[in-house]
């Protein structure tokens, strides 16, 4: 990936932050094929390994798992706030017209060597912590228990884990650090005024780099 070093994010707990709010990666690996790209909820334990690991499952009828073996090099992306940047937003375009559009955005990729899990015990407690985190903030959350129990052991047949120790994790944070700070400021407000989730969301990440210019 491309990243112009203003950019580049580098704090693991950022990049380890945005995994955990925006779970699912386009997970891709290589077969004789070419390009195997596959949508995969990823748990993160960022205890294990150097950069931690993330964990996952497959249908057991994808071919992806049977392909994988200790030199399937993979990457996973996970994609943060994303925004279109109004060059009406910036006060640099009123002064002298030479302004354009751009996308900000915010993106996390995540290498390494996966392999493949399929044991029912380990199945078992990673739906179960899959669901559990997922369920955790519904007033009634419901439970892997809830599903009778030869239901859940039908279902887990159908499964195979995945867990891909990271090697490597970078971080491109493209969130108008090249703007000057009126500019930065008008952004602000275009997407605070846009409102839906991605631009408030983008906004706060503008914020970022005002109030560490301002502290």
């Amino acid at each position: 990936m491309y990243i112009p070093q203003h950019f580049e994010e580098r704090d693991v707990t950022v990049l380890h932050a945005l995994i955990r709010s925006h779970p699912l990666g386009t997970w891709v690996t290589h077969a004789d094929g070419g390009f195997v790209v596959n949508h995969i909820p990823f748990l993160l334990d960022p205890d294990r390994g150097e950069h931690g690991t993330l964990i996952g499952h497959v249908a057991r009828a994808n071919p992806v798992w049977k392909a994988l073996s200790p030199e399937t090099a993979s990457v996973v992306i996970f994609q943060g706030p994303q925004a279109y940047i109004s060059p009406s937003w910036y006060p640099t375009k009123h002064a002298h017209g030479k302004a354009v559009p751009t996308w900000n955005y915010a993106v996390v990729h995540a290498h390494g060597v996966p392999r493949a899990i399929d044991d029912r015990d380990w199945l078992r407690k990673h739906v179960t912590r899959l669901s559990d985190l997922h369920e955790s903030e519904r007033a009634v959350p419901w439970s892997v228990s809830d599903a009778p129990p030869d239901y859940i052991d039908s279902m887990l047949k159908a499964i195979v884990g995945i867990e891909i120790p990271i090697r490597t994790v970078v971080g491109k944070w493209k969130t108008s650090q090249n703007r000057p700070l009126p500019d930065k400021l008008g952004t602000i407000a275009g997407l605070q005024e846009r409102g839906d989730a991605n631009s408030r969301q983008m906004a706060s990440l503008v914020q970022r780099h005002v109030s560490s210019k301002e502290g």
